[in-house]
């Protein structure tokens, strides 16, 4: 049995899977754990409303010990009026009022806001952001999402499509067609996706030998892992795909540094599980690009949290914001 009071539910909706966790006041995880989403989208909330209570009914724990529920959603969303705008990957339609659904069905007050969002607000509060009030959180994964905190505010804009970096254009002419409809978006270079793409490109490109060209001969696929491990060898053709990576990530990056003036710049995704490998040139690319005083007080560093961000930053967004 559990004796706390004021928990909150941190929620971070993906497209695979939907993160769920109980988290103290003071930012502890009590449990967490993890459901398939329902891409049709008619039983996001119905399912995640059930394995609450089911969770709830495991530990001994009932409704009124808890204060409310924060939840990140992939795509632009209205904080304010709680809605979710063309998140047609989760089968929902254009305007979906989620947060609504969501006090309705778990009858608790809630909070929502985008995903990416809530993972620089946990990094910020818990992780590798160690507190900085001026923070930017780049999550390199299947894409490119990014949140970009100022004063301690998460920075939503005009309709809530702040800090999209993943969609800075990087190649403004021949680019390749990103997802949001654009084409040359920094996510079509730097995500795992993008890098993966690259590698093909360039191994279709050049006849040089390379651990690659292995790599693609021998199963068919080249990973953006598979380009950092070649590159960690002396693979010439990867150093030279990591080098196009890091100029146009450093440049983008900077671009937004230029407003931002951040302490901390924190990368994250699966991508940045490269570390040092990939922070060594992208901080030298940033620093040819960012005016020199910003450049100076960014320091760039690798998320901590991992798959508890989104949780994490949802409960604060829930601690801070609810009433």
């Amino acid at each position: 049995m559990f004796f706390m009071e004021n928990l909150f539910i941190g929620i971070d909706l993906g497209g695979t899977t939907v993160k769920l966790a109980f988290i103290t006041q003071e930012g502890e995880i009590v449990s967490k754990w993890e459901i398939p989403t329902d891409k049709s989208g008619e039983k996001i909330i119905p399912d995640i409303a059930e394995a609450i209570e089911v969770k709830m009914n495991e530990l001994s724990l009932s409704k009124n010990q808890f204060a409310g529920v924060g939840m990140g959603a992939p795509g632009p969303v209205n904080s304010e009026e709680g809605y979710l705008y063309k998140a047609t990957n989760l089968g929902l339609k254009e305007m979906y009022p989620l947060k609504a659904e969501l006090e309705a069905t778990i009858g608790l007050p809630a909070v929502v806001e985008n995903d990416a969002n809530i993972a620089a607000i946990g990094e910020m509060w818990k992780g590798a952001g160690d507190g900085a009030k001026n923070l930017l959180c780049v999550t390199l994964g299947t894409g490119v999402g990014g949140g970009i905190i100022s004063n301690g505010e998460i920075v939503r804009g005009a309709n809530g499509a702040g800090g999209e970096i993943g969609h800075i254009t990087s190649i403004p002419e021949g680019g390749a067609l990103c997802g949001c409809g654009k084409t040359g978006c920094i996510e079509t270079i730097a995500s795992a996706t993008g890098i993966a793409r690259l590698a093909k490109e360039a191994l279709q490109d050049q006849n040089k030998p390379s651990l690659l060209r292995d790599q693609f001969e021998k199963i068919g696929e080249v990973t953006s892992r598979d380009v950092f491990e070649a590159a960690d060898k002396g693979d010439e053709l990867a150093k030279e795909i990591i080098n196009f990576i890091t100029f146009h990530l450093g440049l983008a990056i900077s671009h937004v540094a230029n407003g931002l003036n951040p302490e901390k710049i924190v990368v994250g995704g699966g991508v940045s599980k490269a570390g040092e490998q990939l922070l060594i040139p992208l901080r030298k690319q940033f620093e040819r690009f960012t005016f020199p005083r910003a450049a100076e007080a960014a320091e760039f560093t690798i998320a901590t949290l991992g798959n508890d961000a989104g949780v994490i930053g949802a409960a604060y967004l829930a601690k801070t914001t609810l009433p």
